[in-house]
């Protein structure tokens, strides 16, 4: 599972949600660059978190 929230930290453009979460807000290539790239670190790092915290109780 951690494996998995590591493996989206970095998006790019060839991503299909980065596209469609572009269009679909109205967001120009730069604007939605930003945005989707801090979007899929913060879900990487809280993902890698809940992980860390679920493996310590366990």
């Amino acid at each position: 599972m951690a494996t998995a929230a590591g493996s989206v930290f970095a998006g790019h453009v060839n991503d299909g949600g980065f596209w469609l979460m572009g269009r679909l807000m109205g967001m120009d290539v730069k604007t939605t660059l930003k945005t989707w790239t801090m979007q899929q670190a913060l879900e990487s790092v809280i993902g890698f978190a809940i992980i860390l915290v679920i493996y310590a109780i366990v």
